[in-house]
């Protein structure tokens, strides 16, 4: 007890902050296109990867911020940082790390992939030849679509649209010099191709690609739009704007309508960063952040052109393999490979797919299939985000076609895929699909899609569960797994979640799923204590999790106290982590590591060892966040099968030997790469590419035996031509695939 008189003293537990920890996972992102191991085309990806990110962070969480510190409702983190000090960091973080990928791009990637015969060139590096091409261009292409907009007391400022390109201009009058001085905007349609190559004439070899950015070229023509104007200043300039959609669901009849109003809201919402490159005049400055309504310290000056993002399309426009990652053919189990009737495999065994090393196809050739087999009755897909020409989509509407009942659950809310969402939907509508957005107040992320089919013996479902959306495009650059199943106790509760999601429900039970907001936080913290209770005891104890994200404090403060039971703990975080690792006393069982590699590492595994019984282990849609589990609609499974538990366990001790793409989240909030060892470094990601190869390579060569075999029986001789039917034909090598 306390001396009398004396206040007792409570240590606060630590946690990090989530937007500087993600701000952190960034730099990691950053890193990669730093990292020379890597192809010099890939770590422009990455470079890009950086900016994107950061775009999404502004327009949501500093947005976020920004309102409360005009409103005054004040919401604190776990971390209890106050959102006036959490900007304050996240602005110094965030100019450090543009900063920082800047460099990479001046100093490290333009210098190298100019060795390699690739050129971004300025106007001043443009060859004779180069520059009558681009002036040509300029004048063919890009002259004709622009407008120019005055700015003064006729002409107001133009509303930015967000994350849009504008030049700004400021001019004045060569015979009067100082005394009639203009503002204008050019707005560059977003039609236009952001990085333009340089056709010339002269060139011709592959190896030599010369590429200008637009604005580069608009700023050099910028004086065509103003005859009689002497252009002193032009600076591209690019505005953020608050992108956080605000719907009242139980307030909104048409919720599609509602979304796509809100959408063209946004373009015109608050501004919260301005990117602007070169220097700018300080009065011209101020001016312009009185127009947009912006602060001083939300100005990021940027040495080097803006929105790197868009190197995204150089990417597609170098065709030179050898500067990028090796092609990699994923692995198909042989009995789902091409084969006729998925649906009598599955039906015989479950199937545990890891993507991107098993591929995403059998997923595809379920719904397929589904589509066209005449015993399927009914077909209910979730879909949260998809690509844009969706062989799942394709698949749903010819189901319709064909007269089967269709259920798409297509969450319209996906953040920044709104848009192609409600594309999407009304083209299923259109098709006849029923075409259902889940429970208000909740987005539907949980990753189902059930099938009914009539068999012999009756009715029968067949589902896909997984922790990745149905996108072929990601399936092939994240890593998720999904199970192929007709177990009656799996289907049962999916084809409950469907009824969930398109009927009324207010207290369902799942007994199998972990379903949130349900039952799936409480049973997580209920497994996590369970653990602690098997440590004080003196069994076997151990967690390990595998997510994109860890921020919920009552999952946090539960593993702190397993950790001060004894129980070992693994945490694979991606991203945002919260819980601060390796504190005496506190987390000193716990070790938090993230790893990134050639692909985004997606799945969600949780493993509890469960003292001297059988450990469970799940996989599903969640990451340990509040908005997971309380906001949305998720499933998570139990993996059952001996060989596929195996398999899940074996994959994270994988993950946890990785040395070369992974980093250690110390106690002070840095990321560290793995303490050195005499063995050999270690890719997870390399190790599963290496043993899919393995199996594909088996599976050819087995193909090939059989083919053999079959082009053996047709030219035998007529002595030992195989008993049987003589009119009957041996399968043809085509076939046995």
């Amino acid at each position: 007890m306390p001396a009398p008189g004396k206040k007792k003293i409570t240590k606060r537990v630590p946690y990090f902050n989530r937007e500087l920890s993600w701000l952190a996972f960034n730099r990691r992102v950053l890193e990669q296109a730093q990292n020379e191991a890597y192809p010099l085309l890939e770590r422009m990806k990455f470079l890009a990867f950086v900016s994107s990110n950061l775009d999404e962070f502004f327009e949501i969480r500093v947005a976020g911020l920004l309102q409360q510190t005009e409103s005054g409702v004040v919401e604190k983190g776990i971390d209890g940082l106050g959102p006036k000090e959490q900007l304050r960091r996240i602005h110094s973080i965030a100019n450090r790390l543009v900063t920082d990928q800047y460099a990479c791009w001046l100093n490290q990637l333009v210098p190298q992939l100019k060795q390699e015969g690739i050129y971004f060139k300025s106007r001043q590096e443009l060859t004779r030849s180069e520059l009558k091409w681009v002036e040509e261009y300029f004048e063919n292409e890009i002259y004709p679509v622009l407008t120019p907009l005055a700015v003064d007391p006729s002409h107001p400022f133009p509303q930015l649209v967000n994350k849009a390109l504008n030049i700004l201009v400021y001019l004045d009058n060569p015979e009067t010099p100082g005394k009639e001085e203009h503002m204008a905007i050019i707005p560059v349609p977003r039609i236009l191709p952001r990085v333009v190559e340089v056709l010339n004439r002269k060139r011709q070899s592959r190896y030599h690609q010369v590429f200008i950015f637009l604005s580069d070229i608009v700023r050099m023509y910028a004086h065509r739009l103003f005859p009689g104007y002497r252009i002193r200043a032009a600076n591209p300039i690019r505005v953020s704007r608050n992108s956080d959609l605000y719907i009242d669901e139980e307030e909104v009849e048409n919720l599609l309508q509602k979304i796509e109003e809100e959408l063209y809201a946004a373009r015109r919402n608050a501004a919260v960063r301005l990117e602007i490159r070169d220097h700018l005049e300080p009065s011209l400055l101020q001016e312009l952040l009185e127009a947009i309504n912006l602060k001083r310290e939300n100005v990021f000056p940027i040495e080097g052109p803006l929105n790197l993002v868009r190197l995204m399309s150089v990417y597609d426009m170098i065709d030179r393999p050898e500067l990028k990652f090796a092609p990699f053919h994923a692995h198909t189990p042989p009995e789902i490979h091409h084969t006729d009737n998925i649906f009598e495999q599955i039906a015989r065994r479950d199937f545990l797919l890891h993507h991107p090393f098993d591929s995403f196809q059998p997923v595809v050739d379920l719904l397929s299939q589904a589509a066209r087999d005449p015993s399927v009755f009914a077909i209910k897909q979730t879909l949260y985000r998809t690509s844009g020409d969706s062989p799942i989509v394709k698949a749903l509407m010819d189901a319709s076609a064909n007269g089967k009942q269709v259920t798409a659950l297509v969450e319209v809310k996906a953040r920044f895929d709104e848009m192609n969402n409600i594309q999407w939907a009304r083209q299923l509508e259109e098709a006849g699909v029923h075409v259902v957005y889940g429970l208000v107040g909740l987005k539907t992320h949980c990753k189902c899609c059930l099938v009914v089919r009539r068999e012999p013996q009756g009715l029968r479902r067949y589902a896909h569960l997984g922790t990745g959306n149905y996108n072929p495009k990601t399936a092939r650059l994240y890593t998720d797994m999904g199970l192929l199943t007709a177990k009656e106790s799996y289907t049962t509760e999916v084809a409950d979640l469907f009824n969930t999601l398109t009927g009324f429900a207010r207290e369902p039970v799942f007994k199998k799923l972990l379903v949130a907001p349900f039952n799936l936080h409480s049973k997580m913290q209920r497994l996590i204590q369970r653990e602690a209770t098997h440590a004080r005891a003196g069994r076997p104890a151990r967690i390990i999790a595998k997510c994109n994200s860890l921020i919920d404090q009552a999952t946090i403060d539960n593993l702190y106290k397993a950790s001060q039971a004894g129980v070992q703990i693994d945490l694979i975080i991606r991203g945002i982590c919260g819980l601060v690792p390796g504190v005496k006393g506190l987390s000193e069982n716990i070790r938090v590591r993230s790893i990134l590699g050639r692909y985004l590492e997606h799945s969600r595994i949780f493993y509890f060892e469960n003292g001297n019984n059988r450990a469970d282990i799940f996989i599903g849609s969640a990451d340990w966040m509040p908005r997971n589990f309380f906001r949305r609609i998720e499933a998570v499974f139990p993996i059952e099968e001996p060989d596929q538990r195996e398999e899940i366990t074996q994959a994270l001790e994988i993950y946890l030997r990785d040395t070369t793409s992974s980093k250690i989240l110390r106690a002070n909030g840095a990321y560290t790469f793995p303490p050195k060892t005499r063995d050999e470094p270690f890719s997870a990601q390399e190790y599963f590419m290496a043993e899919a190869e393995k199996l594909r390579a088996q599976a050819e060569a087995a193909m090939n035996v059989e083919k053999t075999d079959t082009l053996n029986l047709k030219t035998a001789p007529p002595f030992i031509q195989p008993m049987g039917n003589p009119n009957l034909s041996p399968l043809a090598p085509s076939d046995s695939n």
